[in-house]
């Protein structure tokens, strides 16, 4: 499998980015933090700087697998105004590669069209850029190519449902019972 990479940009919502890391590294999947600053640390909304694995230069997108999109502000203000990064969301999308963001992220791909007639949730406030998307206010919410979550309180489920696209249930429920969660 190629790599999930998350982009990370300046006020990135650190739980958004970090519980999908963690748990998506804990299931075996290959995943590697993307810098779209100028700086290979980056520092979330709440002040904390996380250490990238790659800047966006040094990426080769035909080795992306996925891409996933923390939140935050102005994190995802930041990943919407990429250009480079848009450019790789408007190829994925239209190879139908798959698509994750959480929280306030989910605006890039609405920003984009991408959502158009799709089920989709985000941050309360944030379903005014989702243009065309069926907002359902869930958790977490898959259709198609997507994968969109609600807020930093989601980010574990948000993760949860990547490892199954990938891994299936039963990698869940492994997990889960691994780091005491109720399955």
């Amino acid at each position: 499998m190629k790599n999930i990479f998350v982009f990370l940009a300046e006020g990135f919502e650190e739980i958004e980015a970090l519980t999908p890391v963690d748990v998506l590294r804990r299931a075996g999947l290959s995943v590697q933090t993307v810098s779209v600053m100028d700086e290979q640390i980056v520092a979330g909304a709440h002040g904390v700087p996380v250490l990238a694995d790659k800047m966006f230069a040094e990426i080769n997108p035909e080795d992306a697998e996925m891409i996933l999109l923390p939140g935050g502000l102005p994190g995802a203000t930041n990943l919407d105004a990429h250009e480079g990064l848009g450019k790789m969301i408007l190829d994925f999308a239209k190879e139908e590669k798959p698509l994750a963001a959480i929280c306030a992220a989910p605006l890039v791909f609405g920003n984009r069209g991408l959502l158009q007639g799709k089920k989709a949730t985000c941050y309360p406030g944030f379903e005014t850029y989702l243009q065309g998307a069926e907002y359902t206010a869930a958790l977490v919410e898959k259709d198609g190519n997507f994968i969109t979550g609600k807020g930093p309180g989601a980010a574990m489920e948000f993760a949860f449902a990547i490892v199954e696209k990938y891994c299936g249930i039963d990698k869940v429920n492994e997990l889960k019972q691994g780091m005491m969660i109720q399955a």
